[in-house]
């Protein structure tokens, strides 16, 4: 078990140095024109230590939080470039902690849900999520849910990237 979390924050790590690395011009001229990484959600074992550990450590700042009606935690957004974020939410039975998913952000989600559907994928119908993102889910062939979202007007992601400063 240790080991598996040591690899997703490894992992997690890797992505957030990529994001930081990435230079445009070499994401436009790939095959995957139009797609862009968005996020990439962690279900945390200890949500508070996380929490401390992605704002207070690393110094990620929180775009927004979705709570229950009990008042406790669901999600949070911890944005690390004005469109790139850091999802956490708190692992449970059914969702243990570790990789959630990729969150991948198409120029046109209606065309890219098509282009795939074509190819024979298997794509959920899109749905509105809690943060009125419009969003559906592939799976990769690992096992690896990938998020296909479009920010609706006055979803909470697109207000944290309106607002970056």
């Amino acid at each position: 078990m240790r080991n598996l979390v040591r690899n997703i924050t490894l992992f997690t790590a890797g992505v957030v140095v990529g994001a930081f690395l990435m230079q445009p011009s070499a994401a436009q001229q790939s095959q995957s024109a139009g797609l862009r990484l968005n996020h990439v959600g962690i279900y945390a074992k200890d949500y508070n230590e996380s929490m401390r550990f992605y704002t207070q450590t690393i110094g990620l700042k929180e775009a927004f939080t979705i709570k229950d009606a009990a008042g406790k935690p669901t999600l949070t957004y911890l944005q690390i470039t004005k469109d790139t974020f850091l999802e956490i939410a708190p692992a449970t039975a059914e969702r243990p902690a570790g990789l959630s998913h990729v969150g991948i952000w198409p120029e046109n989600l209606a065309a890219t849900v098509a282009a795939l559907r074509q190819r024979g994928v298997k794509v959920d119908d899109p749905r509105t999520g809690a943060t009125l993102t419009s969003i559906t889910n592939v799976t990769d062939p690992n096992g690896v849910r990938l998020e296909l979202l479009d920010f609706l007007p006055g979803s909470l992601p697109r207000k944290a990237i309106d607002d970056w400063k």
